[in-house]
């Protein structure tokens, strides 16, 4: 089994034009081309998106609270596991460890997400689930398969919901396409990005 697991990362949460009220959550292979769109509902997007923009909200999201009572009994969130796709579902499970025993619990994988964002743990899926379900980009991040669905949702994620190395390669993409204005926008999300840093 472990050699069937891909590692992914969270590349960013974007607004879902054809479901109304709903998101996509993007995954992307760890160091690969591989993106898997996620759609998720508006609470959890809230949590996601709070978590990577370090956005501090005025009171304890439930994720936040599940985090800060398994850090006080000494529990550890070893891994996050999307282990199936089924009907337009994906299922997952959480890992718990606590130093004596592994417990695996079956979560939604939104929640299951924005607590791995929260303990930092790892997230990984299976290598059939990453090619049924999620699509290519080329290494300078352009969409190679124009008619998948799925590559739309990419294209609208907003630019503060990409991480600054992110950035940096899209950036960099927009530079040797000559396309200015958008690298323009770019370098602007990405100095706000650092001052804020600065701040911190």
């Amino acid at each position: 089994m472990e050699d069937n697991k891909v590692k992914l990362r969270v590349l960013g949460v974007t607004y879902n034009q054809i479901q109304s009220g709903a998101y996509a959550l993007i995954l992307a292979e760890e160091g690969g081309r591989f993106r898997i769109p996620v759609v998720i509902g508006a609470a959890e997007a809230q949590s996601i998106a709070a978590k990577l923009e370090n956005v501090q909200l005025p009171r304890p999201l439930v994720h936040d609270v599940f985090h800060t009572m398994t850090h006080a009994f000494g529990i550890m969130l070893k891994e996050v596991f999307i282990y199936k796709f089924q009907r337009g579902v994906f299922y997952s499970e959480l890992t718990f460890a606590d130093g004596d025993r592994e417990v695996k619990i079956d979560a939604r994988t939104s929640d299951a997400i924005a607590i791995a964002l929260r303990t930092k743990s790892p997230i990984y899926t299976t290598k059939d689930i990453l090619k049924n379900t999620g699509f290519a980009v080329s290494g300078d991040d352009t969409v190679l398969d124009e008619e998948t669905p799925a590559a739309e949702g990419l294209e609208t994620v907003p630019l503060t919901r990409f991480a600054i190395p992110e950035l940096e390669k899209m950036l960099k993409s927009s530079i040797v396409k000559e396309e200015y204005e958008r690298a323009a926008e770019i370098k602007k999300v990405i100095d706000e990005k650092k001052a804020q840093s600065a701040e911190k």
